[in-house]
């Protein structure tokens, strides 16, 4: 009892000056490994230094960071659980000790018996988003934690350009409102948002994922999840384009076919048309091909 006091004594300690407590090997397994233990311990592995190159586990500390100080900070704070970090320059050891070689890595240690299956975080699934980590966290510790993000005024800040805009072009321009009625602007604006809804914005934003994944062993990024149930940021930019590059089509195919442009010109413009819908909807058949193995069907590629 007075051993596993002085624990958490010691982890309270490091807590109430830093919500996310860095560990090197050594207070590894004396305070997260070794018994006797009445806490879990929420563990980052992760390859922070700038030398490692790891754009993913800076964006996953910045998630984690909010975790911690929104359990730090609220009525949720209890020494039933501590949230910690172990960076790869710093506890090597512990990685090796793991059979780890992958980063940021998310583990609940238990507060009695080892990590089971569903202590290990699904990171490719779920992305590292505070929210999902948050959720996580309840299901494997029953800590809920209402995840409180530092205040963003870059939305504030958009909106107001955007009023002061409208409001500049309706004071210059008030004897004259035709351009509020011009049917292309707001079909651009339309097909921009429709563009991006459809690439799977919404799901980044929910979820949080990495923009791309580099294996470790080989070096390879990946740009394009091989699941169908999750996608980088990277994918959405990429699908973006295709469909970007189908629509140009569809545009310049009907333009063809109702402009007043001599024959030679409508010809140009058919044949062009013909040829993005053509290639780009063949690479989004692709896309789709390499995310659903299996699929039977395909175009040019």
């Amino acid at each position: 009892q007075m051993v596993l006091s002085e624990k958490v004594n010691q982890l309270m300690e490091w807590a109430s000056k830093r919500s996310v407590i860095r560990m090197n090997g050594d207070k590894f397994r004396r305070l997260v490994k070794a018994p006797p233990r009445n806490y879990s311990v929420i563990v980052m592995f992760t390859a922070l230094q700038p030398h490692r190159q790891c754009v993913v586990c800076k964006q996953a500390d910045e998630e984690y960071q909010i975790l911690a100080n929104s359990w730090r900070y609220s009525s949720a704070f209890t020494n039933k659980i501590f949230f910690a970090m172990v960076d790869f320059d710093e506890g090597s050891d512990v990685f090796q000790m793991l059979n780890m070689n992958s980063a940021p890595t998310f583990i609940n240690f238990p507060a009695k018996g080892k990590p089971k299956r569903g202590d290990t975080y699904e990171l490719q699934v779920r992305g590292f988003a505070a929210e999902q980590l948050a959720r996580w966290v309840a299901d494997r510790t029953d800590v809920n934690i209402r995840v409180i993000r530092p205040p963003n005024y870059a939305g504030p800040l958009m909106l107001g350009l955007l009023l002061a805009v409208i409001g500049g072009l309706v004071y210059l321009r008030g004897s004259n409102l035709d351009f509020l009625y011009n049917k292309t602007g707001w079909a651009f604006a339309a097909l921009c948002f429709v563009l991006a809804m459809t690439s799977g914005q919404m799901w980044n934003h929910i979820r949080g994922p990495p923009y791309a994944h580099k294996n470790p062993h080989t070096g390879q990024v990946n740009y394009i999840h091989g699941s169908s149930q999750a996608q980088f940021v990277a994918e959405t930019h990429i699908v973006l384009l295709f469909n970007g590059g189908v629509t140009l089509g569809m545009v310049l195919l009907h333009e063809a076919a109702t402009s007043d442009m001599d024959v030679g010109k409508r010809k140009i413009m058919c044949i062009a048309g013909i040829g993005l819908v053509v290639l780009f909807f063949s690479w989004l058949l692709s896309v789709f091909r390499f995310k659903y193995h299996g699929y039977p069907y395909r175009y040019l590629f």
